[in-house]
């Protein structure tokens, strides 16, 4: 808590961030002085709102400032490397781990993409658990489950390692210790721990279908809730029964698609970085057989 007071900003950063965060006190917390900022950060950020700050901002930088969530995060991240100045992460909201990761997701032609390289990862990161005791709860169940759902994906990943899965396996029991007990603070904690662990290896199928909901417009955690939770089942995780327990306790409400599921089944089948790393392989007919478990709200049915 109360971390980044332990940290001196240079003068002349540009701050990435959504807007409310001048109005939320955010920036009088972090003390900067001499900054410049773009606020317009939209949830599910495209590559457009990349290439509008590298044309609004070409002035030599200190450092580049992330702030928010994932999404402030991964754009501060893109344009950050782009610029070539060295970038600070500061979450708001703790579920992403986009602040200790080497992975941007944006939009492209109106499609989540995500973009995996060293050069994304983060000069520094300071995690603060003091942003987290105003955020509206919402927003604290849908960063939590995120958190969840990366971990335990990426534990049962091809690519998981003994040191990976130590990360994500503690990650996990810190996250669902603190959604049970209600200390919510302890989330920043669990989310960074699991950045470590699934940053270092791969999430798999619940995130190669979560995409298409988001495209509807569902976010990327409340889609997860209900996607993790099939994909966990079809691999057998022996995460699944804990983790749903979780999505029943924080009562996410159920997200039928409107789209063709045969449509999403092709779409999904192109996210080749999630279901090329899923323990198990999948088929088309798979995917529209979880789409429809979901859309028929018989999800949490065990």
């Amino acid at each position: 808590m109360n971390s980044i007071k332990e940290f001196s900003f240079e003068k002349n950063c540009l701050v990435i961030t959504s807007s409310g965060a001048k109005s939320r006190g955010w920036l009088d917390y972090l003390d900067i002085q001499d900054y410049h900022i773009f606020d317009s950060v939209e949830p599910n950020p495209s590559m457009e709102t990349v290439e509008k700050i590298l044309s609004e901002y070409d002035q030599t930088f200190s450092y580049v400032i992330g702030l928010g969530g994932g999404s402030s995060l991964d754009v501060a991240k893109f344009v950050a490397n782009n610029l070539k100045i060295k970038k600070i992460l500061i979450p708001t909201t703790f579920g992403s781990g986009s602040e200790v990761t080497r992975i941007s997701v944006l939009q492209i032609d109106g499609k989540k993409t995500s973009f995996h390289s060293d050069d994304l990862l983060a000069d520094i990161s300071i995690i603060d658990p003091y942003f987290i005791k105003d955020a509206p709860f919402e927003i604290i169940k849908n960063s939590a489950i995120d958190a969840c759902a990366q971990c335990t994906e990426a534990f049962d990943s091809k690519l998981a390692n003994i040191y990976t899965k130590f990360l994500c396996e503690k990650a996990f029991d810190i996250l669902e210790k603190s959604l049970i007990d209600e200390t919510y603070e302890n989330l920043a904690y669990g989310a960074m721990i699991s950045g470590l662990g699934f940053g270092n290896s791969s999430t798999t199928l619940g995130h190669a279908l979560s995409y298409v909901y988001s495209n509807e417009g569902i976010s990327h955690g409340h889609a997860l809730a209900f996607t993790t939770t099939v994909a966990h089942k079809f691999n057998h995780s022996k995460f699944y029964k804990r983790f749903i327990q979780l999505v029943q306790k924080l009562e996410f409400s159920n997200i039928p698609l409107s789209q063709s599921l045969d449509k999403c089944a092709e779409l999904i089948l192109t996210d080749r970085k999630h279901l090329d790393n899923n323990i198990k392989q999948v088929t088309k007919n798979d995917i529209i057989n979880l789409l429809e478990i979901i859309n028929s709200d018989q999800t949490f049915l065990q």
